[in-house]
């Protein structure tokens, strides 16, 4: 066959390949999705008349007719969301007038006795007058709220504050009459959720601000329930079951569904708590990291902030990886997890006269005291990763009356106890592998059930491979108090550095987000399968989710004691006066390794509400510092006015400095000993700079300085700082003098002022790069 022939044959039958890859690719432009629209305002035509939404409408009609608007932004940005095919947003973009067209990003939710934990029972003298914290208002963005729960009740409490001007939006199992005292707000924002994943099915979700859940309720009381005696998630952790902040006032924002949370709806979240009169806003969720003009959590936090309102964010759940977090513009208040001193054993015991000691919140049927096959999932499975327990991947024959041990990872904790019941087991012991440690983390099973630790997994795992018939028994216990060395770092509490600025450290602080009990929704049972009928008014559950809301509600506290507070003078309060040592002197502990955790992992330290109210100084901060700090990025006018809604030109002649950012830590990035340029480096010196706020009376503090490494010399200037009355400003300068260190090294140092009565705590982390 001639070339030119074959060519000629071979180009007919690559002739429907190709047209199927331009049809593809023709597919995949016309697919619509949803883009957040950053408008400039001071660009809208004459012609418009100050009507914006007209002008919006113009612009999107321009490059689409079908398109129509999900919402309409004027207060954290100016601007709207809607549907556009890939084309349409090029199109767009150009248009004038037109900063950005972002795709949207979905977030993920990070999913008593805490008071008492944080010492809040002990101290109600110094507590603010609970007059002055309901005028409080504590809004929370997550998946709406069950109002019939007493965590709700509004006994007691006055009249709205006059400053509210939200309200309480009907819907799906949802009346204005659901709204009382307490629960003084409740919105619902689910076009953005519908216009990615259509209509939403109202026999299994409320198109409305009721939970359907639990996660959102579980953080809107854990921030500022009402006080319920008698709680208790199945006679687990009963008591009094109270918020941080009980007496404030509770508005909800529903922005995530069952499906996730689109950022469009969260924007539109953001944007109306902000024109409603939130005080605080409180976000247990998050997304990758990104620059902070394409964040929309961060955007929203930095309106918020400029407005006089603290917002509270988890740092995710990505831990113990070093670099998980997310959430870290230096206006949100980050928030990573600690455990309680309450644990919820179980005892695990074996044919070999070995015991072990795990965790569970199982409350049902008990095994018999005598001793069980013991059987281990991964010789019971049709699947190469039987040892998970995923769903129908266990083989009845071998399960069936048996205790299962079960690896953790892959699926959820509870489904895997769903898995081995339907095969017909009868207990399960879930180990830890190595990705999760000692860490143990309370579910309600829904079978006999303990969770074990690493160590412990592996003895177990270890009984099974030795004997021919490996038998063990499970028995339950009942809660435990006092239970130390508490807090440890939870394992999966997401850690530094921060990535995205690393000169700002990151989480800001720790607090409990282990096993903590609050309110959950009617609609699901604790564990949230559909299979669980049970139902409960209270649940434990764990998550940086969990965390987040304890900062939002000590927060409201020191707000109702210092109203004339900024956003940044409650956060330094809250992190100068936390803690990172037990009453022993030894450091706090990474329960992931075992060994004292570093301010990467917990910030500042673990909060302590009571020394919060009186911290003695704080690094103050406002939006003037925070436009330096971005400009100091290097950040465009229009790349600053997408993050902070305001025209703002860097000067030209003035030199930025991240260094110089007023923030209570440091973080301080250093050169290896060979340098950018790749020259030989004897030592570098770094200098950054601070100002303190006298918020007590007069006084004199002094500075100390620690360091755990020798290879880095720490100065201040100056070493004392007089102040003679209240709200005056010192400033004082550090500098950081290193010697060579090998890329990837991190060490960590502490600088205190102390006037003897106060210490105002700031941790130092170098890291060499």
């Amino acid at each position: 066959m001639k070339a030119s022939t074959f060519m000629l044959l071979l180009a007919v039958m690559l002739l429907p390949i190709s047209h199927i890859c331009v049809v593809a690719e023709d597919r995949e432009q016309q697919v619509k999705k949803t883009y957040i629209i950053h408008m400039d305002k001071s660009q809208m035509p004459a012609s418009f008349e100050d009507d914006h939404f007209q002008w919006y409408d113009s612009s999107l009609k321009s490059v689409s007719n079908s398109a129509d608007m999900l919402y309409t932004y004027r207060t954290i940005i100016h601007g709207f969301s809607t549907r556009l095919t890939a084309e349409e947003a090029e199109l767009l973009e150009k248009q004038p007038g037109i900063l950005s067209v972002l795709p949207e990003r979905k977030y993920e939710l990070h999913t008593t006795r805490t008071p008492e934990f944080l010492g809040l029972g002990k101290s109600e003298a110094l507590l603010p007058a609970s007059d002055k914290v309901s005028e409080v208002i504590v809004g929370v963005v997550d998946t709406g709220v069950w109002p019939e729960l007493k965590s709700y009740d509004d006994t007691g409490l006055a009249a709205v504050p006059t400053s509210w001007k939200g309200s309480c939006e009907v819907g799906t199992n949802f009346s204005s009459s659901s709204c009382n005292r307490k629960l003084i707000g409740a919105r619902y924002f689910s076009k953005g959720y519908e216009a990615a994943l259509g209509p939403i099915d109202e026999k299994t979700e409320s198109k409305s601000p009721r939970d359907d859940d639990g996660h959102g309720t579980h953080t809107s009381s854990t921030a500022a329930g009402s006080a319920v005696r008698g709680a208790s998630l199945f006679s687990y952790a009963s008591g009094t079951a109270r918020g941080m902040a009980p007496q404030a006032r509770v508005a909800t924002y529903k922005a995530c569904w069952l499906g996730g949370c689109f950022g469009s709806d969260i924007t539109a979240a953001m944007e109306k708590a902000v024109e409603d009169g939130v005080n605080v806003l409180s976000l247990s969720i998050g997304g990758s990291q990104s620059e902070y003009y394409r964040d929309t959590v961060a955007i929203g936090a930095f309106s918020a902030a400029a407005q006089g309102i603290l917002v509270s964010c988890s740092a995710g759940n990505g831990g113990p990886d070093s670099g998980s977090l997310s959430n870290v513009a230096p206006w949100i208040t980050t928030v990573g997890a600690g455990t309680l001193d309450r644990d919820f054993p179980a005892f695990v015991s074996l044919g070999n006269q070995k015991k072990y000691r795990g965790i569970s919140l199982y409350r049902g049927t008990s095994l018999s005291s005598g001793l069980l096959p013991l059987v281990y999932a991964r010789n019971a499975s049709t699947s190469s990763n039987g040892a998970l327990c995923s769903p129908e991947s266990l083989i009845p024959a071998k399960v069936a009356g048996k205790i299962v041990v079960c690896d953790r990872g892959g699926t959820p904790r509870v489904q895997k106890s769903l898995v081995v019941k339907k095969a017909g087991g009868l207990g399960m012991i879930l180990a830890n592998t190595d990705s999760y440690g000692e860490e143990l983390v309370a579910d309600a099973y829904l079978l006999a059930t303990a969770a074990v630790g690493q160590k412990a997994g592996d003895a177990i795992k270890s009984y099974i491979a030795s004997g021919s018939n490996p038998t063990a028994t499970i028995a339950l216990g009942e809660t435990e108090l006092d239970v130390q060395p508490s807090p440890v770092v939870a394992s999966f509490s997401s850690r530094g550095p921060n990535l995205i600025t690393p000169e700002i450290l990151k989480p800001d602080l720790i607090a409990p987000g282990v096993n903590i009990l609050a309110g959950w929704t009617g609609a699901v049972g604790p564990t949230g399968l559909a299979e669980d009928k049970r139902r409960v008014t209270f649940n434990i559950i764990s998550g940086t989710s969990m965390s987040c809301p304890h900062v939002s509600g000590l927060a409201a506290l020191v707000m109702a004691a210092h109203p004339e507070w900024s956003p940044a003078a409650i956060k330094s309060a809250l992190m100068t006066t936390s803690y990172t040592t037990y009453k022993t002197g030894e450091t706090i502990k990474d329960i992931a390794t075992g060994n004292p955790a570093t301010p990467f992992d917990y910030g500042a330290g673990h909060v302590d509400p009571v020394a919060a109210l009186d911290p003695g100084l704080v690094y103050d901060a406002a939006v003037e510092d925070y436009l330096s700090f971005l400009c100091a990025l290097n950040y465009t006018t229009t790349q600053i006015k997408l993050t902070t809604h305001k025209d703002f030109t860097c000067d030209s002649s003035k030199k930025y400095s991240l260094r110089d950012l007023n923030y209570p830590s440091f973080a301080v990035p250093l050169e290896t000993a060979s340098g950018k340029g790749g020259g030989s480096r004897a030592s570098t010196t770094v200098k950054y700079t601070r100002t303190l706020t006298n918020v007590g009376t007069p006084a004199t503090y002094k500075v100390s300085v620690s360091s755990q490494t020798p290879s880095v010399k720490i100065t201040v200037d100056p070493e004392s700082l007089s102040f003679s009355q209240a709200y005056e400003k010192k400033t004082y300068t550090v500098t950081f003098v290193t010697s060579s260190s090998p890329s990837g090294t991190t060490s960590f140092g502490r600088l205190e002022w102390s006037d003897g009565k106060h210490t105002v705590g700031s941790p130092i982390a170098f890291s060499w790069v």
